[in-house]
């Protein structure tokens, strides 16, 4: 049965220090990664060339690729990785289950990929359009999201949303910061002070690719 019946019960509530080792480790894996194919293509042709002699523009060609791709890692480590950011929201914010996530589209950036999305409630209406990015840079989108999801956060401030069955875990923004302004302001002294402690009160200098998947979102 759907989680988004009316009758069913959600899921067992995730474990959240698992999530966040199992974030953390797919982080490190995939900087690991990406890192040992920027040394090697800097290394191999430095090695060739000492071995053979050989110093033509096609052997050496693979270094500057290999500075590039170690440029974009840590570009991308700095602006498009969450895991931290979402660990300090779930210290402050409990995780409650939403019964539906409707994905509308999703953006390619360099930093990863964007999804705009909504995250209902019931008896609600008017949930503001989102941003999600998954917090240990995957870019596919989460399978069983649609069907349900664990969110920590206030959603005017962001969030952090957990898909049951998995260890995905995307952080939140709204789409338009801007347009949510009344929202937070009138949320109350205790609901602004939570989102400061959690890091939510105000869009960072690490939000550029939130808002590269804001402009290219809203034009698919």
């Amino acid at each position: 049965m759907a989680h988004g019946s009316q009758t069913s019960a959600p899921p067992e509530a995730p474990d959240v220090a698992q999530i966040l080792r199992a974030n953390r480790l797919a982080l490190a894996r995939l900087m690991a990664v990406r890192l040992l194919i920027a040394g090697l293509l800097v290394a191999v042709p430095v090695v060739f060339s000492r071995m053979t002699g050989v110093n033509s523009f096609f052997a050496v060609l693979p270094i500057p690729v290999g500075v590039g791709v170690l440029i974009m890692t840590v570009w991308r480590a700095v602006y498009g990785i969450r895991v931290f950011q979402c660990a300090k929201v779930l210290r402050h914010y409990p995780l409650e289950f939403h019964p539906r996530v409707l994905m509308k589209r999703a953006k390619w950036t360099e930093y990863g990929d964007v999804h705009q999305i909504r995250v209902t409630t019931r008896g609600q209406h008017g949930a503001p359009l989102m941003l999600a990015i998954n917090a240990a840079g995957r870019r596919r989108w989460p399978e069983g999201a649609e069907e349900g999801a664990w969110l920590a956060g206030d959603l005017p401030f962001g969030g952090v949303l957990v898909v049951p069955g998995s260890n995905a875990m995307l952080f939140l923004k709204p789409a338009d910061w801007d347009k949510t302004a009344r929202k937070r302001a009138e949320a109350g002294a205790q609901r602004i002070g939570r989102a400061q402690q959690a890091g939510l009160h105000q869009m960072t200098n690490r939000s550029w690719m939130m808002r590269v998947g804001a402009r290219g979102g809203t034009e698919a």
